[in-house]
């Protein structure tokens, strides 16, 4: 297979050798300017200044050519997203608007259960393709890979049902899909039983379907008075711990308590973060646990954000993933709320890229993405401006010109040219 030569850029910006934890500075991004990329198959194979690259493969390359003024980074990673679902919570919105609270509305039958409702009813055809349309949004807006919770089928079939969804509908897209068990979501109003019943009961009978089945390697939980308390949950994910399943914890959204048990189970990241307090900053801190804001969440809720400065100056690695769900967070876009992040957190234009590219990746457990080196798949985005700077700036309305994933070609904006 012939070698692509993809450039030139008039910024290049591989957000390699950086930290995995702690604050940055945007004079620590590396920018080659007039830079290029070698690709072969899926990888990419050489990175640099784009005439040094063409005078070292000379005669082996395809040439793909950039246009003057083009950008180009990583692709983006969403860490934490809910996609797979149906139907609509607007009520809930308006209710919220109106004063009730996200507690309040959830003991109401609204919340979560409606979703579930919803989701449990829909075809498994209509659910796939439910899916491919909500991932492709994000595709469009440069995102590559993307976690997908399962979580609104709360029974053993319903949960297989949503998880074997995200894996067809994942072989019938151009890029990645990382499936997540949210059976612990929260206990269904239809099972009778207890909380710690209930969590057995899933422990049991639908963890070795994901394993016999590869359905997914990674448990979720929702550590919350609406959900599971600490006590109640511990078992649950150390049992899933265990069996060698990847942990990631719903903490801190309302209460605390569950970034502490993501730290102590050596979670792969604690996600929310509203409510964590000093002590918790500083555990995160020192912690391998990735931190996982989700300002969609605080933007659908009207609350707080996840107290992101204080996180990166104690030491924390910060992801910043759009939480994309029908209820709390219907938004589904992530540069619009890590610029809104940003500008509320005074973070860098170096940590918020981080936080949605490398640093995104490590939430997940993946090392071969997030960063543009040799050795790493080739997935990367390419915009139409002369600086790295405007994309924030645009707050999400600069869009991609193009995106690659695996060394493909997988969308580009069609401006009527």
């Amino acid at each position: 297979m012939k070698k692509k030569l993809i450039g030139p850029f008039t910024q290049l910006l591989p957000m390699r050798d950086l930290p995995l934890r702690g604050s940055l500075a945007d004079d620590q991004l590396l920018i080659i300017s007039t830079g290029g990329i070698v690709v072969e198959g899926e990888k990419i194979t050489d990175i640099g200044a784009y005439q040094e690259l063409e005078e070292r493969h000379s005669g082996t390359i395809e040439h793909i050519k950039m246009v003057n003024s083009s950008i180009c980074l990583p692709a983006y990673v969403d860490c934490h997203t809910h996609i797979a679902f149906a139907g609509e919570r607007s009520h809930d919105f308006a209710l919220r608007n109106a004063g009730a609270s996200y507690l309040e509305i959830a003991a109401s039958g609204g919340g979560i259960w409606s979703t579930v409702q919803h989701t449990r009813k829909i075809t498994f055809t209509d659910l796939v393709e439910q899916i491919k349309i909500n991932a492709l949004q994000l595709l469009r807006q440069g995102v590559t890979t993307i976690e997908v919770k399962s979580g609104y089928g709360l029974e053993l079939d319903q949960e297989i049902k949503i998880l074997q969804a995200i894996q067809q509908a994942g072989e019938q897209l151009p890029i990645e899909l990382i499936p997540t068990c949210l059976a612990a979501h929260m206990k269904p109003r239809d099972y009778n039983g207890s909380a710690s019943s209930y969590l057995s009961y899933v422990g049991e009978h639908l963890f070795p379907v994901l394993i016999r089945e590869g359905l997914s390697n990674r448990i979720d939980a929702f550590v919350e008075q609406s959900a599971f308390s600490v006590s109640e949950i511990t078992p649950y994910l150390q049992r899933a711990k265990d069996l060698g399943f990847d942990l990631t914890v719903h903490a801190d959204q309302f209460s605390t308590g569950g970034s502490r048990l993501a730290c102590e189970l050596e979670a792969v990241s604690a996600d929310h973060l509203e409510a964590s307090s000093k002590q918790d900053i500083a555990l995160l801190g020192v912690s391998n646990t990735v931190a996982v804001a989700l300002p969609g969440a605080s933007l659908g809720l009207g609350m707080n954000f996840a107290p992101c400065r204080g996180l990166l100056d104690a030491g924390a690695s910060l992801a910043i993933a759009t939480d994309w769900n029908p209820g709390s967070a219907p938004m589904g876009q992530l540069m619009t709320q890590a610029a809104i992040l940003a500008s509320s957190q005074k973070l860098s234009n170096a940590e918020l890229f981080a936080a949605i590219t490398y640093r995104a990746a490590k939430a997940l457990n993946l090392t071969d993405r997030g960063s543009l080196k040799p050795g790493n798949r080739a997935d990367f985005i390419v915009y139409q401006t002369n600086s790295y700077q405007n994309i924030p700036y645009h707050q999400g309305t600069l869009l991609p010109k193009q995106v690659w994933s695996n060394g493909q070609l997988v969308y580009q904006e069609n401006r009527g040219e």
